[in-house]
């Protein structure tokens, strides 16, 4: 019984794995771009600034792509990623007859990834801006005095110091992700939880429940000592 437990549960590990690395793969490019949308100073009615009318005026303030990133990162930081994976997965064949996922191989682990990317996409654009906005601006002039284009300021100045100040709250949102991965079972995907949870309820009994415990801890486990690695070697602007 116990490696049949085991060989279950490795099973979804597998499932739980390959989700965790296909969002981080995706989610991490995209939480930059979201980024520099959440910074964008584009405002296309800039040059009504100090008309008389207040509503002319008031345009002139507006930043669009700042606005419209800000409030898709609110909406999916403030609703349930629970709530997302039953509305991407079973709202469009609900509400239009016709169920995309079926298109794809495995449907439900692709509408799972999309959501889980999107999602933490968002987190991460937060935490990509914050390291941005914290590196001094006087180091951005200087870049610029030294005759370095725009590129090579954000990659050799700005790049570099947002990474090391982004690695600790990086690291907390990678852990939230590993237990995350257990919310696929709301769409039927086998992930560690799961697996454990059915033999309580085909055989009647409750470790392997707590079995899938050590699976999370090896994991997350892994995980601390990699990032603690990491912080070590980037401790290079102590």
């Amino acid at each position: 019984m116990f490696w049949q437990v085991t060989l279950s549960i490795l099973k979804g590990c597998g499932e739980a794995a390959e989700l965790f690395f296909l969002t981080l793969l995706f989610s991490l490019p995209l939480g930059l771009i979201i980024s520099f949308g959440s910074m964008s100073k584009w405002a296309p009615f800039r040059k009504l600034r100090g008309r008389e009318n207040r509503f002319l005026h008031g345009l002139a303030g507006i930043r669009p792509v700042s606005a419209l990133t800000n409030t898709v990162v609110w909406i999916i930081r403030g609703t349930p990623l629970m709530l997302q994976l039953i509305i991407v997965f079973y709202g469009p064949g609900m509400w239009f007859d016709a169920n995309p996922w079926n298109f794809f191989s495995d449907g439900r682990m692709f509408a799972c990834v999309l959501t889980f990317v999107v999602n933490y996409a968002c987190y991460f654009s937060v935490i990509f801006r914050g390291g941005i906005e914290g590196v001094p601006v006087g180091q951005r002039e200087a870049g610029q005095v030294l005759g370095m284009t725009r590129t090579q300021i954000f990659f050799k100045v700005t790049l570099l110091q947002m990474i090391k100040r982004v690695v600790p709250p990086m690291s907390n949102e990678v852990i939230t992700l590993v237990k995350d991965t257990s919310l696929a079972r709301i769409i039927a995907i086998t992930e560690i939880i799961k697996a454990g949870e059915s033999f309580m309820k085909s055989d009647g009994i409750t470790w392997p429940l707590f079995y899938t415990a050590v699976f999370y801890l090896v994991f997350v486990g892994a995980l601390t000592l990699l990032f603690g690695y990491i912080e070590r070697k980037m401790d290079y602007f102590k």
